[in-house]
């Protein structure tokens, strides 16, 4: 039964104490708890040499032995998880983030699926490039690769991201229409619903939510569709509270 909304942002801590960080990626701990649960829904996990395979892939399109650019607009804003040099606000064209998964295993369970965002196509992002030192890219980009590609759910993409010092080329993660979970376009009072109760190993959906907001907020970012999605969350979180 619902407890009330006590989610209010600003933690890489989950639900249930399972904590994101660049150490329980890099020393495989992500990486085995996925797959453990992964066995469940018999979903398609990459191997380590794939997600380094494509990682390598996309360096080759960049300057060697250069500074490399990761692209946040969700998660990898408030909790990077690996080591960076440099934060700039900036807009990428052409993609716009959406929720657009259902999640039954991080942020949701299969009674009560949650769901997760991506960049599908359409449209502009406001979100956070963040700079890799050049002589750092070969570990925090893995930490990067190990965590995003560790399923077939999204696509690494370069990309434009305009800011205020002049455009960077970035490395980000975009939805893969294909995947088994997607969701494609969920009416707003739909996925708010699954949204304020979706809550799994890696905390709840809604606070999955707040966090992108609230972190967009304090950046001076309007995202309107983002804002309104998370006024229905509390809307629901406060009625299934004075149900009780």
């Amino acid at each position: 039964m619902p407890r009330g909304d006590r989610s209010h942002g600003g933690g890489a801590a989950g639900t249930h104490g399972f904590v994101l960080t660049r150490e329980a990626i890099l020393s495989g701990r992500i990486e085995r708890f996925v797959r453990e649960n992964a066995r469940r829904y018999n979903l398609r996990i990459k191997s380590v040499e794939e997600r380094t395979a494509i990682m390598r892939e996309m360096l080759a399109e960049a300057p060697a032995g250069e500074d490399v650019w990761v692209f946040g607009y969700g998660s990898l804003m408030w909790n990077p998880a690996f080591r960076h040099t440099e934060t700039r606000a900036g807009r990428v064209h052409g993609y716009h983030r959406r929720f657009v998964f259902w999640s039954t295993i991080g942020r949701g369970s299969r009674e009560k699926p949650g769901m997760m965002m991506g960049l599908s196509r359409g449209g502009s992002c406001n979100g956070l490039a963040l700079r890799i030192a050049a002589e750092e890219v070969e570990t925090e980009l893995r930490s990067v690769f190990m965590r995003e590609m560790v399923s077939t759910a999204y696509d690494a993409r370069w990309v434009t991201v305009r800011t205020a010092d002049g455009p960077v080329s970035a490395i980000t993660f975009v939805a893969n229409p294909g995947h088994v979970f997607y969701a494609g376009r969920v009416p707003p009072e739909e996925a708010a619903r699954h949204i304020a109760f979706g809550e799994g190993e890696l905390g709840s959906s809604r606070e999955y939510l707040y966090n992108t907001v609230s972190h967009l907020d304090s950046l001076g970012i309007q995202d309107t569709g983002m804002q309104t999605l998370s006024t229905l969350v509390r809307r629901e979180r406060a009625r299934a509270a004075a149900n009780e």
